[in-house]
């Protein structure tokens, strides 16, 4: 079985943090987004990761992900000409994925469950495809799902009037059959080779789909409020799980800390109110500053003279200077 993460989309809901990075390399709680992803895979037992990508980006990633020797696997990276769906972007896959069965997680999607009973369900089970599912309070916004007992009857794109609260989530289980539905799509309205329309094509050709619902934690990140909340939460898993580092040092002077915060051992806080829910990444400097429920990337730096600011996020090299008198620089 092999492993899959698409991180090509343009990300243009992100601008303009995504013209700097690809969602898939933006951090949560200080860690890129796609490794959360390959920690996922690499639970599973998988080994062999493709990761389709934009080829302006390759460089990038290969800086920041590597070829997967941190995680003890190799990676693969595919190149997609154009973003034009999900299903596209699997398609450019298939000669790597060789005929193998595989997961599939969306690069942006931030999820918490294990995914062992989705593999369960094709490796022992016998089923073609397993999707992981949520109920959520507002289905139009989602794939949703129409179940049977343990089987998908039926998928929707954002569906006007929804037949469920089961929202797919952006991991899934495939054998190599969902490659034959993805040639036999056409695009939908939007211009998109969908993947809910790809796993109803094989649901019409009596193909067995199964699926998994969680009730974890689970963040889109493709927007500024999802990933505000995915900081939000993974801060408070790793809390839980004691994950967090507040050594206190000579470079956080003067500075309170309200837990649960992230802090980049390189970053300078002086005479600062930080927290709750904030993260600081790399190199950044900060000096008389009261924040909250934010995010502040690498090399920024902020003087705002106590001004509060909550729901924000930084961007990198990033300078907010305010002097007493009330003028910015």
């Amino acid at each position: 079985m092999k492993g899959l993460i698409l991180c090509a989309g343009k990300g243009t809901r992100l601008q303009p943090f995504s013209n700097i990075k690809p969602k898939g390399l933006l951090p949560v709680a200080n860690k890129p987004l796609i490794f959360y992803g390959i920690e996922k895979l690499v639970e599973l037992g998988i080994s062999e990761i493709g990761v389709v990508i934009r080829q302006p980006y390759y460089e990038m990633f290969l800086e920041e992900v590597g070829m997967g020797d941190r995680w003890g696997v190799h990676i693969t990276y595919i190149f997609q000409k154009n973003p034009l769906g999900i299903s596209d972007a699997v398609k450019y896959s298939e000669s790597y994925i060789q005929g193998e069965p595989f997961i599939l997680l969306l690069g942006d999607n931030l999820i918490t469950e294990t995914l062992h009973r989705m593999k369960e369900a094709m490796m022992e089970e016998g089923h073609d495809a397993s999707i992981l599912l949520r109920e959520v309070a507002n289905p139009k916004a989602f794939g949703i799902a129409e179940v049977n007992e343990d089987k998908i009857i039926g998928l929707e794109e954002k569906p006007a009037m929804p037949k469920s609260n089961l929202a797919v989530l952006g991991a899934y289980a495939f054998k190599p059959s969902i490659f034959q539905a993805i040639h036999a799509i056409k695009p939908s309205p939007r211009g998109e080779y969908e993947i809910t329309d790809a796993i109803q094509w094989l649901i019409e050709k009596q193909y067995s789909i199964s699926y998994q619902i969680t009730h974890k934690n689970f963040s889109d990140v493709g927007t500024m409020e999802g990933w505000l909340g995915a900081n939000q939460w993974m801060l408070d898993q790793m809390e839980e799980e004691g994950l967090l580092d507040y050594t206190f040092r000579d470079s956080h002077a003067g500075t309170t800390f309200i837990h649960p915060v992230c802090i980049d051992p390189t970053a300078e806080v002086i005479d600062c109110v930080i927290g709750p829910y904030v993260t600081i990444g790399p190199n950044v400097r900060l000096n008389s500053c009261k924040l909250e429920n934010s995010i502040l990337l690498e090399y920024a730096i902020l003087n705002p003279h106590h001004y509060p600011m909550t729901n924000s996020i930084i961007s990198p090299q990033s300078v907010f200077i305010q002097n007493s008198g009330g003028s910015d620089k």
